[in-house]
């Protein structure tokens, strides 16, 4: 008796209910506005550094020694950027422990270093600069950078050979890679000067 009861009351609710739909002429529509709250700006603070020498040399730096003045690696090269000892002479630098503790003498050895190999690769920068060898695109930044790795004469003959004769350092690191990481820096503020000092 109760199931009959329930049952017509439900079948009495859907026939008022569709009585109700089938005379109305016009459907209304409600609009719910929702608020979006926009995220907040929050200054975090984090430094941006342009891709120019400063970045260039940064970047360089970390790869080389997380840019630590004071290591020495297992192979004895020296300092934020990494120095070998006969290079540091080329500048006239053979005190190494006094090298170790200046960054100011590392920061101008950098600089320094950019200017001959510029020098020395400058008719290598203007012919390859633009060109893509083993699918990497050639950058004067990515030059200078592999020249530090591996010295200007190795990279003058991986550029001349179009990436047949390569290079790699004791710990892997390649001339290729130097190329491609360091790539689209603006050194253009670093001047090709064969005799440069500090």
């Amino acid at each position: 008796m109760i199931k009959k009861f329930l049952f017509l009351a439900s079948l009495t609710l859907l026939l008022v209910s569709a009585t109700k739909i089938g005379n109305s002429t016009t459907t209304k529509v409600k609009v719910i506005k929702k608020e979006v709250s926009l995220p907040k700006y929050v200054d975090y603070n984090i430094p941006y550094l342009e891709r120019n020498f400063i970045a260039f040399k940064e970047a360089v730096a970390f790869k080389e020694s997380q840019g630590r003045y004071r290591v020495v690696n297992t192979l004895g090269y020296l300092g934020k950027y990494q120095f070998g000892r006969t290079t540091l002479e080329r500048f006239k630098i053979y005190d190494t422990h006094a090298f170790l503790k200046s960054h100011e003498l590392q920061e101008k050895a950098f600089a320094a270093l950019c200017s001959v190999n510029k020098w020395i690769l400058r008719k290598d920068i203007k012919r390859s600069a633009g060109k893509t060898i083993n699918g990497i695109k050639i950058t004067e930044s990515g030059i200078l950078a592999a020249a530090h790795l591996s010295g200007a004469g190795n990279v003058k003959k991986f550029l001349r050979s179009n990436g047949e004769i390569r290079f790699s350092d004791a710990y892997g690191a390649t001339i290729q890679h130097y190329m491609k990481r360091f790539a689209n820096y603006d050194v253009s503020k670093i001047i090709a000067d064969r005799k440069a000092t500090i």
